[in-house]
């Protein structure tokens, strides 16, 4: 049996209990913005459809991959449905919680915040299809409602940012990774207008690569590293550790998503290498703030999320020991490329988003579904409304498929990248039970 079933309420970590008022706070406590559960779960709903619908796509797209043709529009397509669809789609479901409840910013409509989904959602569908596709009506359709989406969003989050009662890095954190996002977007259009067209010509490559590192590192990384600066503390029970380190991390990372485009859209080689050493310290500032909560944490063994959270950060220094190679060998350097962005934007970012997710979401599912049952009957704790066993299984099927598919795609092993494809799906499927589960109120 678990620890979980065999302690004692008296002897059971009060986040496991239940949550408890005082907001983020000392305990691992933290009480969700019941306001807008309803809000986070559509994200996260869509999010998970777009995670299965990704997967899926890397099977079908796994032989390009291992070619190195990340030019293909079936890659393009793929690829948007885990940066939009995935990743974007739960960060917007994260921050209608983290604003109120961390920041003390509670959303300034949350009307806004509906009508942003009811159009970014949709259109993240479109747009990939489109692409995928080579469908022009598709695709911009599908981009008209992406770009709507994320203009209302990002105007919500900053009007809601203005009146926070918190402005520490986390606040910092989220101005400026919105700030990034919306510079993701110009990039995005420049480049499908570019399909038409052609007019960027030679250039392409260049403004793809700066498309991607703005998209993962600016937008998804310094999120990442803002919110965990406030959660990882919260997660791990780990308090008085040297938080200097995200300072360090936000700036070098800020000024490294600038100036790698610049040096790569002016062509000028000295600038593109000034942005690769001040990415690489930032996210060497990210990993040290958070080697230094795991080092003084009170919770020695890590949960399923934390696991996850663990072997993101992992991926995402192995990412970023590849990205000085990628840029010395040149970005058209199809194999390396791909492998590249591979181990950082699946291995890195998104299994760090996978483990939040299980740390959020089953949370919030315990509120709705039994805040007003305590005291009148048993009830489950978080951690029993998930298996985890299968997020053990989920675990070690999503980190040997992205080892296998960066491989693969590195070494041009079509077979292995398929195989390591297949794995991830594997466990996305598995993710999707376990989310499934907490929906319908099973328990352990």
């Amino acid at each position: 049996m678990t620890t979980a079933e065999t302690a004692t309420p008296a002897t059971r970590p009060a986040a496991a209990i239940g949550p408890r008022p005082g907001g983020f706070g000392g305990g691992g406590a933290m009480t969700p913005a019941t306001n807008s559960i309803g809000l986070a779960a559509e994200h996260f709903a869509a999010s998970m459809l777009y995670l299965v619908a990704g997967s899926a796509g890397l099977v079908w797209i796994a032989p390009e991959l291992a070619a190195g043709t990340f030019l293909s529009p079936h890659v393009a397509g793929v690829t948007h449905l885990f940066t939009l669809g995935w990743i974007t789609t739960t960060i917007f479901g994260a921050l209608c919680q983290l604003l109120p409840v961390a920041l003390g910013a509670p959303l300034r409509s949350v009307r806004v915040a509906h009508a942003s989904f009811w159009t970014f959602a949709p259109g993240v569908g479109l747009f990939a299809t489109g692409i995928a596709s080579s469908s022009t009506t598709l695709h911009n359709v599908g981009i008209s409602f992406v770009a709507v989406g994320i203009v209302l969003a990002v105007a919500n989050i900053g009007a809601s940012l203005r009146t926070a009662r918190m402005r520490d890095a986390t606040w910092a954190a989220v101005i400026l990774a919105t700030g990034f996002l919306s510079s993701t977007l110009l990039f995005g259009i420049i480049l499908l207008h570019n399909l038409d067209t052609g007019f960027i010509a030679q250039w392409r490559l260049h403004v793809l690569a700066s498309h991607l590192h703005v998209a993962i590192v600016g937008w998804a990384v310094i999120m990442m590293s803002g919110v965990s600066y406030r959660l990882l503390p919260m997660f791990l029970l780990a308090h008085g550790a040297d938080t200097r380190w995200i300072r360090g991390a936000l700036v070098l990372l800020t000024a490294g998503v600038v100036a790698l485009p610049i040096g790569l859209l002016t062509g000028v080689a000295l600038v593109a290498w000034l942005g690769v050493l001040l990415l690489e310290g930032g996210v060497a500032c990210f990993l040290c703030q958070a080697l230094a909560f795991h080092r003084v944490r009170v919770r020695k063994q890590l949960d399923p999320g934390l696991r996850f959270a663990a072997a993101g950060l992992a991926f995402l220094a192995a990412s970023a020991v590849l990205g000085p190679v990628v840029l010395a060998r040149g970005v058209g350097h199809g194999h390396l490329a791909v492998a590249y962005v591979a181990t950082g934007l699946l291995g890195g970012v998104a299994l760090f988003i996978v483990g939040f997710f299980y740390k959020i979401v089953p949370l919030l599912a315990w509120t709705a579904r039994y805040r007003n049952k305590m005291g009148k009957g048993k009830v489950p704790t978080v951690a029993e409304t998930y298996s985890a066993r299968v997020a053990t299984v989920q675990f070690w099927f999503m980190v040997l498929g992205v080892v296998l598919l960066a491989t693969g795609a590195g070494a041009a092993w079509a077979h292995v990248a398929r195989c390591g494809a297949v794995l991830f799906l594997g466990g996305a499927l598995l993710f999707a039970s376990q989310m499934a589960r907490l929906v319908l109120g099973g328990h352990s």
